[in-house]
């Protein structure tokens, strides 16, 4: 093929050779690009000519000029973009000529063929994505002596063999994704000889992400994997055939890398030491033959595994054995204490609970005695909950009646579904949600995660076949008079009925302990969603388009149609949850009034660890100030101020949403960009701010995250829509119409002026019209 292409070059040279000597070298190489390419069926390289004298007014080219600092002057091409084009070909190894070449994105497309060893020539190479098509052969291992290659993207394509020591060599690299090929063997351990004292992972000093999952690797988890010092976002290993134990020098990353080890045949019990300690369960789902904690298979009945001590996590069995006593010194003190912590409240949760039950359950039986033995009222009474009130059913917005509090069952809600001052009652807002507390209490259950003052827990009711989450609140610190109050609050919340609304079912208040009961949303939040497991965004389009428009429509009823017309106040991705169907429910709405009322005093750092409420996946709550810097980039400007006392209101709510949007459709967070927040509101606005444009300008430029202003400054300087858009968005050329159109729905969103922003049900509307 490549002598093929060596002739088409000549006869371009014969057939019009003054037209080819004006040409720069640079456009001879890219026009070798267009030979190799033999099926363009959107005529994206239409425009590259060789009657042009450089390349740099092609589509997808980037050229910058070189005069100053070589001795080859000029205009030189540093970027190619032609990504989501469906163009087919392969790749020729007259790319690698491209000396200045600094960005190099061919992904979306259907190349087929091997990677060119050549193009390792292209020495000023940093970002080479190649993902989603066609490429074959083994690991391209000449890239690996690119000096400044640092990002390495050749996922979903059909590369085979085994990786091979010499990745050891891309001592640059920082992202490396290899997923949803076929690579075989182990996953290389040992060095190439030339460096064989050092492992291929202890080379890898600045390696922050690495993603080798849905392939066919087998044998252990190299133990070298845990001096990736520098790793940040995901360790991706599965869907491969691992076998083996989870080796505990794992837990020597970093406690913000995130853990997938999901489907493959690892086996034994799963350490718990360092950042192993704080994974979630969904980290090692689907490997049968691990045991102990996040998991909830207890090692005593998992199968022997000679890779991995059997010993229980239970300390009473840590002393009884040979293999206990020899686990014992990987434990540390602090995560016994924890662990005994957690076994003491669950306890102590457990024990109040049935204390209460049983207590009401005899306040009830001398009561039937009492009266007689009333048989019709007995079985009313008998259930858990007796006084659903308000209940609405329709998601259409109702009339002004809606909104008036439940007097007229006051009396009933509060003495027989009740939370009374000494002992509770679950109490159920939703008729069709029928549960004891027993029930509650029988049930399995097991941490979704932990924030603030609350435990979230996921619990299978009904014989196994209903989930729900149960968020405890605390217990203690609310003074019993305050039970009317919070009654009244949770029946206003429960009464919001919308398919884009996560539901509040019941809730249970005594002296001591204060739960609420949601329904449990199985595909995690928007946040987890976005990012992806390998650390990239993997939503489509359509995807994103239709969570958007499902998180809109949430929050339009909650602004328009709820009984209280309620302000959400936390509006992020992480408050945004996904059903198995990838329809946006929006979660946690009213949870910082209930836990005021609950007595919770760090009520704002609960209200930011959102996301957990109803979600399948836990969401680690961040320290106190890194969780308000990053919670300020979601928030309007005149919320952003630490002195500012102005609360949240719909505006506001509209800003933030505009700014996630944003996030949906760039695939960038503006947490990772956002300015500190102003020391005081006082000083973050000038008094002498002039109005009008101008002054929103500065206004804007003070207070707005840098997300925002990216993207506004990118629609002034009328930059392409692929420097915007995340290229996810752009694989469908249909789409990009409508993703223009979302842009613009989010930047008005993101006004600066809170008067100029539209009301939510506005942008619900607008929403909706893109792609009917």
């Amino acid at each position: 093929m490549s002598v093929l292409h060596s002739l088409g070059i000549l006869l371009l040279l014969l057939t019009a050779p003054a037209v080819v000597a004006a040409l720069s070298a640079d456009g001879l190489s890219l026009l070798a690009f267009k030979s190799a390419v033999t099926d363009d069926p959107s005529s994206a390289l239409s425009s590259w000519s060789d009657a042009d004298a450089d390349p740099c007014r092609w589509l997808g080219v980037t050229c910058v000029n070189t005069s100053s600092s070589s001795g080859d002057g000029g205009l030189r091409v540093v970027g190619v973009a032609i990504a989501g084009k469906n163009l087919s070909g392969y790749i020729p190894s007259e790319l690698g000529s491209l000396a200045f070449l600094r960005r190099l994105n061919l992904h979306g497309n259907r190349l087929s063929g091997t990677v060119p060893a050549a193009l390792a020539n292209a020495t000023a190479l940093r970002s080479l994505f190649l993902y989603d098509n066609r490429l074959t052969g083994p690991f391209p291992a000449a890239l690996c002596g690119i000096p400044k290659l640092q990002n390495l993207d050749l996922s979903r394509n059909a590369f085979t063999g085994a990786l091979p020591p010499e990745l050891g060599r891309c001592k640059q690299l920082e992202r490396l994704l290899l997923a949803e090929n076929e690579f075989s063997g182990n996953i290389p351990a040992a060095a190439a000889a030339a460096a064989a004292s050092v492992s291929v992972w202890q080379q890898m000093v600045r390696l922050q992400m690495l993603d080798l999952s849905s392939n066919n690797l087998t044998g252990v988890i190299p133990k070298d994997l845990g001096k990736l010092s520098a790793l940040a976002g995901t360790l991706n290993l599965s869907h491969n055939h691992l076998s083996g134990g989870v080796p505990l020098e794992l837990g020597r990353l970093p406690a913000t890398v995130t853990l997938d080890l999901r489907f493959n045949n690892l086996s034994g019990e799963i350490p718990q030491s360092g950042s192993l300690a704080s994974q979630g369960p969904t980290a090692f789902l689907n490997n049968p033959g691990l045991c102990g904690f996040p998991l909830q298979v207890p090692c005593r009945a998992a199968p022997p595994s000679s890779s991995s001590s059997s010993s229980s996590l239970p300390p009473p069995l840590s002393s009884g054995g040979g293999a206990g006593g020899a686990r014992q010194p990987i434990k540390t003190s602090l995560i016994v204490l924890i662990s005994v912590a957690d076994a003491v409240a669950v306890a102590l949760v457990g024990a109040i609970a049935v204390y209460v039950y049983w207590k009401v359950c005899d306040r009830r039986r001398a009561a039937k005695e009492d009266k007689g033995g009333d048989d019709d009222d007995d079985e009313e009474g008998r259930g858990l909950f007796p006084c659903p009130c308000c209940i609405r059913g329709d998601y259409a917005c109702g009339d002004s009646s809606s909104s008036s509090e439940c007097s007229e069952h006051d009396g009933k809600c509060n003495g027989g579904g009740g939370g009374t001052e000494e002992g509770g009652e679950l109490v159920a807002i939703d008729k069709g949600f029928r549960m004891e507390l027993d029930e509650l209490l029988r049930s399995s259950a097991y941490v979704l995660g932990k924030g603030g003052k609350g435990i979230v827990y996921k619990v299978v009711v009904d014989n196994g076949t209903t989930p729900v989450a149960v968020r405890r609140l605390g217990g203690g610190a609310a003074a019993p008079e305050r039970y009317r109050e919070f009654a009244a609050e949770a029946g206003a919340i429960g009464r919001v009925r919308h398919p884009n609304v996560v539901r509040l079912r019941a809730y249970y208040w005594s002296a001591d302990e204060k739960l609420v009961v949601t329904d449990f949303i199985n595909n995690g939040n928007l946040a987890t969603a976005l990012r992806g497991r390998s650390g990239q965004p993997t939503l489509s389009w359509t995807l994103r388009l239709r969570i958007a428009k499902g998180a809109a429509r949430g929050l339009a009823h909650l602004h328009e149609c709820s009984p209280r017309r309620f302000v959400h106040g936390e509006v992020k991705p992480s408050n945004i949850l996904l059903d198995a169907d990838y329809n946006a429910l929006v979660a946690d709405f009213g949870l910082t009034r209930l836990l005021t009322i609950a007595g919770c005093t760090d009520v704002y750092s609960v209200a930011g660890s959102g996301g957990i409420m109803g979600g399948a996946l836990p969401y680690a709550r961040p320290a106190a100030a890194v969780m308000d810097h990053k919670s300020s980039a979601y928030r309007a400007p005149e919320a952003r101020t630490l002195g500012g006392s102005q609360p949240p209101s719909q505006k506001s709510d509209v800003y933030s949403f505009g700014v996630l949007l944003l996030e949906l459709l760039t695939g960038k967070s503006p947490a990772e960009h956002a300015a500190p927040p102003s020391v005081s509101s006082s000083s973050s606005v000038p008094p002498s701010l002039p109005a009008g444009q101008n002054g929103q300008r500065e206004l804007e430029q003070l207070q707005a995250p840098e997300l925002v202003r990216w993207v506004r400054q990118g629609f002034e300087d009328v930059r392409p829509l692929s420097e915007l858009a995340d290229a996810t968005c752009l694989r469908d050329a249909a789409a990009r119409k409508e993703v223009v159109a979302a842009f613009h729905v989010a930047l008005g969103c993101v006004e600066a002026d809170p008067e100029r922003r539209p009301r939510m049900k506005a942008v619900s509307e607008s929403l909706d019209k893109i792609g009917a």
